[in-house]
C-alpha cells in the first residue's frame, strides 16, 4: 500500500459557502427581513428534509420535516462566549518556534506512537503518521494550529478508532491511499468552511444547529472532527476511492455532515448517526 500526497487547501480559501454548494445555507441579511411569508429551500441529498423558512424580526424560523424550530441570530452570552474562543482557536496560526506549539507535536506523536521516540521536531519519522515532509509545521497552512489540537483530541479521546484509520485497517484500501495527517488538516479546514463561524451571528442553519452544540459541549468542534473523520474513511471505503477522488470524497463528507446536523433528533454531536463508527 502507498501513501499519495495531497495538497493542503490555504487559508485565503476561507469564505462564506455559496448558495450553490450550501443547500441548507441562509444569508445574514436574510435574518433581518421582516417578510412573514414563508419559503421553500432545500438543503440537498438524497433523503434530506425540505424546509420552510420564516423571516420575522431578528429570529429566523422554519420547519424541519415536522417538528418546529426556531433559531436566533441573537447569541446567549454563553453562545458568545464559546463562540470567541473557538473563532480564536481556529485564527491561530501554527507557530513553530512557540514552545507550545512545539509541545503540541511532540504530545501528538507521543499519543500517536507511545512506545517510539520521536528522534526531533523536524524527522523522516513524521511522514510515517501521513504529513508531506519531514517538517508538520509546512502542512498546516489550511487549518492552523487548531487542526493540530483537533488531532491530538483524537487520538486521546478515541484512540482505537484513532489507530484505526491512521493504519488503515479493515475494508478494501486502494493500492494509493490518502496520507493521514495531511488528511485531517483538510478535515478541519472543510468543517470550518461547513459552520461559517467567522461572523458575529450565524449565518447558515448548519452553523446555527451546532452553536446550540455548541453551548452544550465546549468540545461540540472537536468531536465533529472525529465523527468527520470517521465519515471520510467510511465514504472512502464505500466508494472505493482512489487518490484522484480525495475532494470528491471531501464533500461527500461534508454532504453527509450536514444532513446528519439537521435530522430532528440531533441535539448533540453524539446524537449523529455517525458517531457510531467511533470507539
Amino acid at each position: 500500500m502507498r501513501v499519495v500526497r495531497i495538497s493542503c487547501v490555504g487559508t485565503h480559501h476561507l469564505s462564506p459557502p455559496s448558495s450553490a454548494s450550501a443547500h441548507s445555507d441562509v444569508s445574514a441579511s436574510s435574518a433581518g427581513l421582516t417578510n412573514a411569508d414563508a419559503e421553500d429551500a432545500s438543503c440537498g441529498g438524497t433523503g434530506t428534509p425540505s424546509l420552510r423558512i420564516k423571516k420575522r424580526l431578528t429570529c429566523v424560523c422554519f420547519y424541519r420535516k415536522r417538528a418546529y424550530e426556531r433559531i436566533c441570530s441573537n447569541l446567549t452570552p454563553l453562545q458568545e462566549e464559546r463562540l470567541k474562543r473557538l473563532t480564536k482557536r481556529m485564527n491561530n496560526c501554527f507557530d513553530a518556534s512557540r514552545p507550545d506549539h512545539q509541545d503540541a507535536l511532540r504530545a501528538l506523536w507521543s499519543a500517536t506512537y507511545p512506545e517510539k521516540k520521536l528522534e526531533a521536531l523536524i524527522s523522516d519519522q513524521w511522514k510515517d503518521m501521513g504529513w508531506q515532509g519531514k517538517d508538520p509545521s509546512t502542512d498546516f497552512r489550511g487549518g492552523g494550529f487548531i487542526s493540530l489540537e483537533n488531532l491530538l483530541f483524537f487520538a486521546k479521546t478515541f484512540p482505537t478508532s484513532f489507530q484505526r484509520l491512521l493504519n488503515k485497517q479493515g475494508g478494501k484500501r486502494a493500492a494509493w491511499e490518502y496520507p493521514f495527517a495531511v488528511a485531517g488538516v483538510n478535515i478541519t479546514f472543510m468543517i470550518m468552511q461547513m459552520l461559517d463561524l467567522e461572523a458575529s451571528k450565524p449565518r447558515t442553519f448548519v452553523g446555527s444547529v451546532f452553536l446550540q452544540m455548541l453551548s452544550e459541549n465546549e468540545w461540540a468542534f472537536d468531536l465533529l472532527y472525529c465523527v468527520a473523520f470517521a465519515v471520510m474513511d467510511k465514504q472512502w471505503l464505500d466508494r472505493n476511492a482512489t487518490y484522484m477522488e480525495f475532494n470528491d470524497v471531501l464533500r461527500c463528507t461534508r454532504a453527509q455532515l450536514e444532513r446528519e446536523l439537521m435530522m430532528d433528533d440531533v441535539f448533540r454531536i453524539e446524537d449523529m448517526p455517525s458517531f457510531s463508527l467511533l470507539s
